[in-house]
């Protein structure tokens, strides 16, 4: 089944110049990106896929493929971040939101492969979604985080989000929570500084 993205963002595509002198090119996720989603996914430690759906998956079932890929970017944002070996391309990390059924809030969710870590890539990819979001008018950002990852709740607070009590009340997951109504574009321009680690997001959030 083919997919149109009827109004796709062409604006968010950029080239960034990493710490160590690669470059990547940033762009919003189009249907054609699911071999990309998948090796990325394929391509992550035990430990970074659990991060990221809370599950021991080793790759994304077709259904989540296809829900991360076919994007309607007037409820959601995605963002792909790929690099070339030779002249095949290669997603290093990815991010996106998904808008709420109140229209007021998102849950973001950010994955860096092991070996383009510590680059700062999390980091920028997050303002995006950040400035994506207020651009949107959208009011709060939320993401859930494991609590053992103490490298992305200390990236969410430099980014001024508050670790809030999970509404479910458990322990081994926390929320992150931001208000996005006073954010402003200029405020929100991306920063290079290097990140240890990505975001979580359980594999629900993934297949809504």
């Amino acid at each position: 089944m083919s997919h149109t993205i009827e109004h796709y963002p062409t604006r968010w595509i950029d080239v960034w110049h990493l710490a160590d002198g690669r470059k990547v090119t940033v762009r919003p996720v189009r249907p054609q990106d699911a071999v990309l989603e998948q090796a990325l996914v394929r391509s992550l430690s035990p430990a970074s896929r659990y991060q990221r759906f809370f599950s021991p998956i080793r790759e994304l079932p077709t259904g989540w493929l296809e829900r991360l890929t076919q994007i309607d970017y007037r409820l959601q944002q995605a963002f792909i971040v790929e690099t070339f070996v030779g002249d095949r391309p290669l997603a290093v990390a990815e991010a996106r939101y998904v808008v709420d059924a109140s229209g007021q809030e998102c849950e973001f969710a950010v994955v860096v492969t092991d070996e383009w870590q510590h680059l700062g890539l999390a980091r920028r990819l997050m303002h995006c979604l950040m400035r994506s979001a207020a651009e949107a008018a959208l009011q709060r950002m939320v993401g859930d985080v494991l609590a053992a990852n103490q490298a992305m709740l200390s990236l969410a607070r430099s980014l001024g989000f508050r670790v809030v009590r999970h509404p479910d009340g458990g322990v081994q997951v926390h929320r992150v929570r931001r208000a996005l109504a006073h954010a402003t574009c200029d405020g929100l321009a991306a920063a290079a500084a290097p990140i240890a680690q990505a975001p979580s997001m359980p594999p629900a959030w993934a297949a809504t």
